[in-house]
C-alpha cells in the first residue's frame, strides 16, 4: 500500500522570511496533491532579527483574513492559519498571546536562537548558554540540555500547542522527556525534512513513548511545499506505524 502525506502544516511566506505569497503556497500544495496546507510564519520575537518573523501578533490575524478570502477560490484544499511561535522564556512563555492563539487553526512552537527573549535572564539561558557556554564548557552540557528540554516542556504545559517544530535542531534536548510531555499533552513532534539533521535514533526513541508525529516541509519557497519524501522514507525505514503519524494516509 502506498503511503502518502495529505497535509503540510509548516510552510512560510513573505509575511516572515519565506519567498512566496500565501496563494503561491496554496497552489504548490494543490499541485502536490495535498488536501490541507498550513501557513505557519515565524512569531514576532524573530522580527527584529533580519525580519525573520511577523511584525507583531496581530499580523497573524491579517494572514487569517487573507486565508479566508483565498479559501473561497480554492475549495479543493483546506487552508489553515498557523504560526511557528518562539519560546522566549524559560517558564514556557511564547511570543504570541493566548487571545491570538485561540483564533488560529494550528499552533506550532519551536526553540530558536534568533529571537528577542522575554528578559536578560531568559536570553542568557536560551541564547548565550547554547551558542557560547555549550561549546566552551563541556561539563555544563548536561545542565544546558535540561534547561532546553524544560523550556519546551513548560511551553507545552502553558500553551495549546499542536506541534513542536524541529526538536533538537541546533539545541541539545532530552528526547525521552520531551516525548513524554508531548504525549501527555497530545502535542505532536515534527519530522522536519528541511534541516536534514533528524536521525533514525531520535524518531525511534521518541516513538517508544507513544508520541505522535507530523512530517513537515518547513518550506520557505513555494516549490518546497509538500516535498516530504525524506520524511516518508524515514518513517518507512524504521517501521513507524502509520497511525502514529498524523498527516499520513
Amino acid at each position: 500500500m502506498q503511503v502518502k502525506v495529505f497535509a503540510d502544516y509548516h510552510t512560510h511566506t513573505k509575511y516572515s522570511h519565506g519567498k512566496g505569497s500565501i496563494e503561491d503556497n496554496v497552489k504548490a500544495a494543490i499541485t502536490q496533491g495535498l488536501t490541507e496546507v498550513g501557513i505557519a510564519d515565524h512569531g514576532p520575537a524573530s522580527y527584529s532579527i533580519h525580519r525573520l518573523g511577523v511584525k507583531n501578533p496581530e499580523a497573524l490575524l491579517d494572514i487569517k483574513a487573507e486565508i479566508n478570502r483565498l479559501q473561497k477560490h480554492y475549495p479543493q484544499i483546506k487552508i489553515l492559519t498557523g504560526v511557528e511561535a518562539n519560546v522566549i522564556g524559560m517558564d514556557g512563555t511564547i511570543d504570541v498571546p493566548h487571545k491570538i492563539l485561540k483564533k488560529l487553526d494550528k499552533v506550532l512552537v519551536g526553540l530558536h536562537l534568533m529571537i528577542i527573549p522575554k528578559s536578560w535572564h531568559d536570553g542568557r539561558k536560551i541564547i548565550y548558554d547554547n551558542i557560547i557556554r555549550y561549546k566552551l564548557h563541556k561539563d555544563d552540557r548536561k545542565e544546558i540540555r535540561f534547561q532546553n528540554t524544560q523550556a519546551l516542556i513548560n511551553a507545552i504545559k502553558r500553551n495549546p500547542i499542536d506541534i513542536i517544530t524541529h526538536p533538537g535542531y541546533r539545541l541539545d534536548i532530552d528526547t525521552v522527556e520531551l516525548a513524554k510531555a508531548c504525549r501527555q499533552a497530545e502535542t505532536a513532534l515534527e519530522i522536519n525534512v528541511s534541516h536534514g539533521y533528524l536521525t533514525e535514533d531520535f524518531v525511534r526513541i521518541a516513538a517508544r513513548e507513544g508520541v505522535k508525529f507530523v512530517i513537515s516541509s518547513d518550506a520557505h519557497r513555494p516549490e518546497d511545499v509538500g516535498n516530504m519524501h525524506k520524511g516518508i522514507e524515514l518513517v518507512k525505514k524504521i517501521g513507524l506505524p502509520m497511525e502514529q503519524v498524523l498527516n499520513l494516509h
